[in-house]
């Protein structure tokens, strides 16, 4: 059998007097990251479930440590979210409670809130999610009002699939407040 040709080898320049080595670092997890990478597993665990009170995402999240970045954990949060099923995300959703308002807010605006939660959760059985990262605390109410108003016209399969994703993204903002 005869093989086709092949390129010349080219010999390596040797370089010539002394050669700058880019210099490495090595990046060490934040202290928080660390402490949690090294926490024990129940204390861990227990510490996740008051980010979501899914035990099934919780233990994932605990027993797959140490994780080098705080975006690693959080690539593991969301991948272990996506994950859940229906049962997981029904244990999440009964440790979920309506967002509070911010002080001061009427009274009238507390009946308001009341009244849509209590439309949405006939409709679907559970309590209302919704992820308030980034709203200014002036804007809370409205988006919170019309986030229920708009989703009370989503079917179940189309609410279940909203509300996991909000119950994702509550997991991550409250993942990153513990840290």
């Amino acid at each position: 059998m005869t093989r086709g040709s092949t390129l010349p080898a080219h010999p390596l320049s040797r370089p010539t007097g002394r050669v700058a080595i880019p210099g490495q670092t090595r990046t060490s997890p934040a202290p928080p990251l660390d402490g949690f990478n090294t926490a024990p597993a129940e204390e861990a665990h227990h510490a996740l479930l008051t980010c979501l009170r899914s035990p099934r995402w919780a233990r994932r999240i605990a027993d797959h440590r140490p994780y080098p970045t705080v975006e690693a954990l959080l690539a593991a949060s969301d991948e272990a979210a996506y994950d859940l099923t229906a049962g997981d995300l029904a244990e999440a959703l009964a440790g979920e409670c309506l967002p509070t308002l911010p002080e001061g807010t009427y009274e009238a605006a507390h009946t308001a809130l009341g009244a849509a939660h209590a439309a949405y959760e006939a409709r679907f059985g559970h309590v209302f999610v919704i992820c308030l990262d980034g709203v200014p605390q002036d804007e809370v109410l409205d988006h919170v009002l019309g986030g229920i108003r708009s989703r009370l016209t989503n079917d179940p399969e189309e609410e279940r699939v909203v509300t996991a994703e909000e119950l994702r993204r509550l997991a991550g903002q409250r993942l990153t407040q513990l840290l």
